[in-house]
């Protein structure tokens, strides 16, 4: 990789512009720029040009990078299946966004455009975009159906559905990290004073000889609590961070920031040139090489994975490795983390890296005290107040509006199954429900009397039966961690309640479920099993963006699970789903009976008037498509 320009070669934009929240009367531009100067923006409505009303916000973290959600209100109010099209100018610079950055434009177009829908016909969800896996990515893949119908707007996806784990921050290829700190080094994100006695700034990881490959040994296990690890694990050495990739996993708030900034536009790249560190010894490097090809590969169609986001309206929901693996996964991993000083911010830092690159755009005005505290703490360097710094990851641990709902038809309902869990009363290792009594009563209360809904839950509500009773085996011998223990089933308290909620006789006849997380696809018909079932629910879960599961045993799972768990077998009995009768679709394209599809690419759902699925694909990245059709 080749350092092609500098920083004053560069223009304004470094990142984005993503289209966020959207209403009919407002809509949010998210975007990172080298400088403060906020860009004007020139709207128009199928391709009309419209006047606007104009409000912004700006957070720098750091002296040449420049966070920037600006609210856009047309004069008039936008309808259904209408193209807005957008452009930002920097008359100061004499810069235009659709000069400087015509990646972002398919051909023949002046400026990016996205699709408003009142009523969600179609939609765009995947998760799991992990940069260094060999799988093509599955953003690209959308920039080719977006393509495909640009003037066509009944045809595109009314909105982009990112279900969690947008990022890796616990797993990241050795030259990603080289790039995120040549990145930091050149945009001078903000560093920090870290609670650590070895460890007091960013340079001393970049400088370790275990900084690169090695920062598992680094990392906080609960030795430094003896009290805690004597109470709660018997005076055995328990490390707190699970990832079985941590060698790499991100620490610092600029790591985080870092991150995003290379994920998401190919702009950043050009700014650095990458090198292997002189600390690797022969297999680091060995290993350093071997990922360089993958990385290169994924920064080649990072410009059509950022041109998709640009003409799609993208909402966002964190999962566990936006901000490490298993996080919150048990009241004892709860414990052991919140309670020492070092691994606290190292979990704040990466959920502050959602709040900035992420959240803030979902609901921006319910985020607003999070974003006025960030504002207060960037407005000195982080070096100066690690307690006002700790403050405001208390303030972001608390949080609990992370869930949002989008008053579309149907509602949508997006789900915080992370940060709100039901914690288990038999023993503080079991598995959380993965929300508690509370949140899940808010979410009953904002489904009643609704015809249709969709919900978002990053991880399957009903999953495959056989790794359910895997993972069940496994927590009962203590070891949740070994098998990712979190599914919906894997807390009583929390399952029967949800369930109930489905049964309830005021909430909706059709239930759309899209999750991830598990990395392969699949599709489910839900029936009630009761004498009036007028209940229909559909699981759909799309997973991964990039990411696949291991071939060979997934195929061997599928096969055991069609064996021992079919509709006729008296293990489902056994099972909390028991009351509901789930049917499989079946993948176009599987070789022999499959019914989990594991490949890379995004996921695609078609609506009918009712607000049911009518039609659903998996879109995979290598430009081919799958259907879920029914068993005949």
């Amino acid at each position: 990789m080749k350092n092609e320009s500098t920083l004053k070669d560069l223009p304004q934009l470094l990142c984005g512009p993503l289209v966020r929240h959207v209403e009919s009367d407002h809509f949010y531009l998210w975007l990172v720029t080298k400088s403060d100067h906020v860009p004007q923006v020139e709207c128009s409505i199928d391709e009309t040009p419209v006047d606007i009303k104009q409000t912004d916000r700006v957070i720098a973290i750091g002296k040449h990078a420049y966070v920037m959600l600006i609210r856009v209100e047309p004069a008039q109010p936008l309808a259904h299946n209408q193209r807005i099209g957008y452009d930002l100018v920097w008359p100061t610079e004499n810069e235009r966004l659709s000069e400087q950055h015509d990646f972002l434009l398919y051909s023949g177009q002046t400026c990016p455009q996205f699709v408003y829908k009142e009523t969600i016909d179609q939609l765009l969800h995947g998760s799991c975009r992990r940069p260094h896996h060999p799988a093509d990515d599955g953003l690209s893949r959308a920039d080719k159906e977006i393509e495909a119908h640009l003037d066509r707007p009944s045809k595109r996806a009314g909105i982009l559905l990112h279900t969690g784990d947008q990022v890796y921050v616990d797993d990241v290829a050795g030259p990603m990290l080289a790039s995120i700190h040549a990145l930091i080094e050149v945009l001078k994100l903000s560093d920090e004073a870290l609670p650590d006695d070895q460890l007091n700034q960013l340079d001393d990881l970049i400088q370790h000889p275990n900084g690169y490959y090695s920062r598992q040994s680094l990392l906080p296990d609960t030795k430094a609590n003896e009290a805690l690890t004597e109470k709660f694990f018997g005076g055995v050495k328990k490390p707190i961070f699970t990832s079985a990739h941590a060698g790499n996993h991100l620490i610092t708030a600029a790591e985080v920031f870092a991150m995003y900034l290379l994920c998401w536009s190919p702009t950043p790249w050009r700014l650095i040139k990458v090198q292997q560190p002189s600390q690797l010894n022969q297999e680091q490097q060995k290993r350093f090489t071997d990922e360089q090809a993958t990385v290169d590969k994924f920064v080649k169609t990072l410009p059509q994975a950022a041109r998709a986001m640009a003409h799609s309206i993208s909402y966002m929901m964190f999962d566990d490795h936006d901000v490490t693996d298993d996080w919150n996964l048990s009241a004892a991993w709860e414990l052991t983390a919140y309670h020492h000083p070092f691994s606290k911010r190292i979990v704040g830092n990466a959920l502050w890296g959602y709040l900035i690159f992420q959240g803030w755009g979902n609901q921006p005005e319910v985020v607003t005290p999070l974003m006025d505290a960030t504002a207060r703490l960037l407005e000195k360097p982080l070096t100066e107040q690690p307690e006002e710094h700790d403050q405001l990851i208390e303030q972001l641990l608390g949080w609990e509006q992370w869930q949002f709902t989008l008053d579309t038809q149907p509602k949508i309902l997006v789900l915080d199954t992370r940060t709100r869990r039901w914690r288990s009363e038999r023993s503080i290792r079991k598995p959380s429900g993965l929300m508690d009594w509370e949140s899940l009563m808010e979410m009953q209360h904002q489904i009643m009397d609704q015809e249709a809904v969709i919900l978002v839950s990053p991880a399957p509500i009903f999953g495959v039966k056989l790794i359910e009773a895997i993972q069940t085996v496994f927590t009962a011998l203590g070891k949740p961690l070994v098998v990712d223990a979190e599914n919906w089933m894997a807390h009583n308290g929390a399952a029967n309640t949800l369930l109930n909620i489905f049964s309830h006789k005021r909430t909706p006849q059709k239930f759309t479920i899209l999750s991830g997380d598990v990395h392969y696809s699949f599709v489910y018909d839900v029936q009630l099993r009761r004498e009036k079932a007028e209940s229909s629910i559909w699981q759909i879960t799309s997973s991964g963006v990039k990411n696949e599961f291991p071939n060979t045993l997934l195929e061997w799972l599928d096969r055991m699970n069609r064996w021992l768990y079919s509709p006729r077998s008296p293990l489902n009995w056994l099972t909390k789903r028991r009351r509901f009768a789930v049917s499989p679709r079946l993948p176009t394209g599987r070789d022999a009976g499959e019914r989990l599809w594991n490949h890379s690419g995004i996921g695609w759902v078609s609506f009918d008037q009712d607000g049911a699925p009518s039609r659903i694909r998996q879109l995979n990245a290598d430009g081919n498509e799958t259907e879920f059709l029914k068993e005949q």
